[in-house]
């Protein structure tokens, strides 16, 4: 007999097959199944409405770790996932069952008929039949690309939206200034509701509280209404009401402190509805919570055991200009030990704007072509960038084991971070057999 996970690659592969030659970014397809399907997307429960270029997945890890601490259950939403589709659709802190999701995805491709879609649009249109069939308190909700015209947009009024910070990324589909992406990402907003959000751009924020002022929703950015930062307890959160303490955010980075801030912002506005948020449960919200491939460190496993003990293995997912900026802020601390890159990234990406700002603290790097990724960037390509870029020792090998067994020798007392696209991110944790957490 087939099993559930050969018929979910089955039926995810005959809808794949479905997706338009050109991708149009617009509603109309999928509301269109929506419609077929009954309408899900206004069953569903409480939403919160998550966009951004930078940051979107680790506000729905800490929004989901603080919701659970205080009681309630949190579906989410993400995309891509790293290792298996079904990490994509969380209900209620456990990824969708195989069955579960084979029954609602031959709901989907029965109702759509064989008609044009794309995938997203798929996978947004099987979560929201599960979410709403599945109870739950609150629904956290990351968009796929842009915002205006990205499928989870046909959603009524969200509860609260934020939008992360917006860096150059999709300018294909999304535009060539950051104006014109913030634009994008400011269509989430809907009238009179309340926007988180987090470090911006100047020109980012004018075009996001233009948008807001001109459908009456209220716009709480940072810097403005409100600020986090690294302090000896942790984090101090100050915004006018006054300051909370609290403890150092498990995700390890200089840039989850922002983020961890915007997440407790998002919960001080939601406990007006959620009122079992307490001081307490953000404290262990920010503790407990779990992000794989944001700069996560590999401590056991077959690609960890190809280094000298000595050496850490780290593994980040960031693939943009501003990811790396992120991650270069993180690297300023690192400076007391020897640092090694390996490095794979997807041709629509800017390698150059991604590199640039790491290559200050590192100058051994080896570029791979992401495996089975028809759109990665050719590893031979991927390092005469590097070298463009100031890399002095930048070579191209044919996998991420080759990369680390060409640094065991010199490694001894060295970090290895291995980053550039959670798709690269995906096949590095089922390579080293440490697949995501299911919650």
């Amino acid at each position: 007999m087939t099993g559930p996970t050969t018929r979910c690659q089955d039926v995810l592969k005959r809808l794949q097959s479905l997706h338009p030659k050109v991708i149009d970014l617009s509603l109309g397809r999928m509301q269109a199944l929506l419609d077929k399907l009954g309408n899900p997307e206004q069953r569903l429960p409480p939403v919160v409405h998550v966009a951004g270029t930078n940051g979107k997945g680790s506000l729905v890890a800490y929004l989901k770790s603080i919701f659970q601490a205080s009681g309630y259950k949190a579906h989410a939403y993400i995309s891509p996932h790293l290792v298996r589709f079904n990490e994509r659709i969380n209900l209620a802190g456990n990824n969708i069952t195989d069955d579960a999701l084979v029954s609602v995805l031959e709901r989907i491709e029965t109702a759509n008929d064989g008609a044009p879609i794309t995938f997203f649009e798929i996978t947004t249109a099987a979560a929201f039949v599960a979410f709403s069939e599945y109870p739950a308190d609150v629904l956290l909700l990351e968009v796929g690309l842009g915002g205006r015209l990205d499928a989870t947009n046909v959603i009524p009024s969200p509860l609260l939206a934020a939008i992360m910070p917006i860096s150059l990324d999709h300018q294909y589909y999304l535009g060539e200034t950051l104006e014109a992406i913030a634009g994008e990402k400011a269509g989430i907003i809907k009238e009179g509701i309340t926007v988180i959000a987090g470090p911006q751009p100047p020109e980012a924020l004018s075009v996001i509280d233009l948008r807001a002022a001109a459908i009456g929703a209220q716009v709480l950015a940072f810097g403005r209404s409100w600020t986090a930062a690294s302090c000896p307890e942790g984090l101090r959160y100050q915004d006018d009401i006054g300051t909370l303490l609290l403890p150092k955010p498990a995700l390890f980075g200089a840039h989850q402190i922002e983020n961890a801030g915007a997440a407790v912002a998002c919960a001080l506005q939601l406990r007006k509805r959620f009122q079992k948020i307490t001081t307490v449960s953000l404290a262990e919200g920010l503790r407990r919570v779990e992000h794989p491939a944001r700069m996560q460190r590999l401590i056991t496993g077959p690609l960890v055991d190809l280094l000298p003990d000595t050496c850490d293995l780290w593994l980040d997912g960031g693939h943009n200009p501003g990811a790396g900026a992120a991650l270069a802020a993180t690297l300023q601390s690192w400076r007391d030990r020897p640092l090694f890159l390996v490095v794979g990234m997807i041709d629509s990406k800017d390698p150059r704007g991604f590199l640039a700002p790491l290559q200050p603290y590192a100058q051994v790097i080896r570029t791979v072509t992401i495996p089975e990724e028809a759109n990665s960037v050719p590893a031979d390509r991927l390092a005469a960038i590097a070298q463009d870029v100031g890399f002095s020792d930048a070579a191209s090998v044919d996998s991420v084991s080759e990369a680390l067994r060409d640094f065991a020798d010199r490694a001894m007392g060295a970090r290895v971070l291995i980053c550039g696209s959670l798709y690269l991110a995906g096949r590095v944790l089922s390579e080293n057999r440490c697949p995501p957490p299911i919650s």
